[in-house]
């Protein structure tokens, strides 16, 4: 599949997400309601690319699956993500005020809003996963294990463990084992999880499971060596957000410890090994695929 065949999964993984976004914030400005459900409505009416949501999405249907009803079961997924970038941008993190081409949720509002946003939009993705999993009639058992993936991924194990290590790393040299380590939880371990819950909420069997666990691990690490491409590279205009916060904040980042050109390689290898799970676990997926080397060219 063509970089345009990977615009057109995206762009289809963002109709049925946006939709599903668009009523559950809805809901949130009727309850909770006031400024907390104006602010949750404002966040998770932000443009992306909906990477994670695709992923789902591929993966998905790589296990046979093929309802609309995954729609809801990668809105949750997203909604994750967009919990991690409303605190990712916080005073007290990374301290941006531009996220997707507009002020981050702090700056529309408050940084106590954005803080509870935050904490509130965990149970709202959980609630999302729910009603996906019930139009897809899934069992309680395997809602049960999706979330317990999705909170994981979300949690100390995952997604705040990272953020916590990339703190920590800011102003030090580290060694590759450790950089890997800050990538695989900060950024990768939700990109995994979206593959695994695909694959799950499909009905798929243990091998093509852990298939898809293998090419979501090693694509959650290219996805975020490229990001630090990107931070490096590309213009505010482009990234939708603020550029060269990584130098600026001293992060450890691939650019800076292996410089730009190894850096890119390092991400090419990353998607060539997703690509290599897929065929050694006799996967066929063109969407997988092409995500793989959508995700290492991407511009933004």
């Amino acid at each position: 599949m063509s970089f345009e065949s990977a615009e057109a999964l995206l762009t289809e993984a963002r109709d049925l997400t946006d939709a599903r976004l668009a009523a559950r914030a809805s809901l949130l400005r009727r309850s909770p309601g006031g400024r907390d459900g104006e602010a949750l409505a404002y966040a998770l009416g932000t443009a992306g690319k909906r990477v994670r949501p695709a992923l789902v999405l591929a993966s998905y249907r790589a296990a046979g699956g093929r309802s609309p009803g995954i729609g809801g079961i990668a809105a949750a997924v997203e909604i994750v993500h967009t919990y991690s970038l409303v605190h990712d941008d916080l005073p007290c993190m990374d301290d941006d005020d531009q996220r997707r081409g507009r002020p981050t949720t702090h700056m529309e509002y408050d940084v106590a809003t954005a803080t509870r946003v935050g904490f509130v939009m965990v149970p709202v993705a959980v609630e999302e996963l729910a009603d996906g999993a019930a139009e897809l009639g899934l069992d309680t058992a395997r809602l049960g294990r999706m979330a317990g993936i999705l909170l994981e991924a979300s949690g100390i194990r995952g997604m705040v463990g990272g953020q916590w290590l990339d703190l920590e790393a800011e102003g030090r040299t580290l060694d590759l084992s450790e950089l890997v380590e800050i990538h695989r939880r900060k950024t990768g371990a939700l990109i995994e999880a979206a593959c695994v819950i695909g694959a799950l909420a499909a009905g798929g069997d243990p091998a093509m499971v852990a298939t898809l666990t293998a090419y979501g691990r090693e694509i959650g690490v290219a996805f975020q060596i490229a990001d630090d491409l990107l931070d490096a590279t590309a213009t505010t205009e482009q990234l939708g957000k603020t550029a060269g916060r990584d130098a600026t904040l001293e992060k450890a980042t691939y650019v800076s410890v292996l410089g730009q050109e190894a850096a890119r390689q390092e991400a090419l290898r990353h998607a060539e090994a997703a690509r290599s799970a897929l065929a050694d676990g006799g996967v066929r997926s063109d969407a997988l695929l092409t995500l793989a080397g959508y995700i290492v060219q991407r511009r933004s």
